[in-house]
């Protein structure tokens, strides 16, 4: 049945409500970025510890609830991650609905990211730099040559090799988000790299909201234009206090009360 010019208006009032409220009420709402000194992890929560040298990559499991902190040890490092729900693999990160469902292509303290199921896979509840890409993806064996003129480790050829340890393949390898990538827009819509907001002991903490696999693969970003590019960043896997009914990733929008009302009945 065809709309009416009042439910077209009325739908469209809607829609710039929820855009308003996701562009600009909601980011005020959010938390200052992380000091570097900041949330420390007690020695007693770290269940899993373990450095990735430049090129290479890891997979591990996360239980619902445990925490996975990231750090970018000598400020030059970008991280890779793609994650899945381990009951069920079909499900995983979704990049695109991450952007969509929270009005932005900005990932920081306080956000979360989503599954194509339209469930939370992570709360992002520490970080320090705010300089995360959810658009560009990982490495490629053409970027490499492009940036380094000569072949090298590259995050696509990473994901290969990471998801046949898990009992997967190639089409099981979604648009992936990097950390520690401060991707940025010109005016003309153009990609840009901003170096100036990486440092040394960058970190950012993800809280588990599902089971999880999780391949994290440290080369460098596409964008990155330094040839030298790179270095060990540090994985703790760790245990984190349970999330309140406050908790500000779940209260942040409607859209995330939404979507963790729908993880927890998965898990009730």
């Amino acid at each position: 049945m065809a709309q009416t010019a009042q439910q077209i208006a009325e739908n469209r009032r809607r829609y710039e409500e929820l855009r308003a409220a996701g562009q600009d009420q909601t980011p005020k709402g959010l938390p200052q970025p992380t000091a570097l000194d900041g949330a420390p992890i007690a020695p007693d929560a770290v269940i899993h510890r373990e450095t990735v040298p430049a090129g290479w990559y890891t997979t591990l499991l996360l239980k619902r609830g445990e925490g996975l902190r990231i750090v970018d040890n000598r400020g030059h490092a970008s991280v890779s991650l793609l994650a899945w729900r381990e009951e069920d693999p079909s499900e995983r990160i979704n990049c695109a609905d991450t952007i969509k469902v929270q009005w932005s292509a900005a990932i920081s303290k306080g956000r979360v990211i989503l599954s194509d199921m339209g469930r939370v896979v992570f709360s992002v509840i520490e970080d320090t730099c705010g300089a995360h890409d959810l658009l560009v993806g990982g490495s490629t064996p053409a970027s490499v040559l492009a940036t380094t003129g000569a072949s090298g480790r590259n995050t696509q050829e990473n994901f290969l090799a990471a998801v046949s340890k898990a009992g997967l393949g190639v089409r099981d390898i979604p648009p992936c988000i990097t950390f520690f990538a401060p991707v940025a827009l010109d005016g003309a819509g153009r990609f840009l790299w901003k170096e100036g907001r990486k440092r040394a002991g960058d970190f950012v903490d993800l809280r588990a909201e599902m089971n999880l696999i999780v391949a994290a693969s440290n080369c460098a970003h596409a964008l990155n234009p330094s040839p030298s590019a790179g270095g060990a960043v540090t994985l703790i896997k760790h245990r984190t206090p349970a999330a309140r009914s406050d908790d500000l990733c779940r209260t942040a929008s409607p859209e995330a009360m939404r979507a963790f009302a729908f993880t927890d009945r998965l898990y009730a």
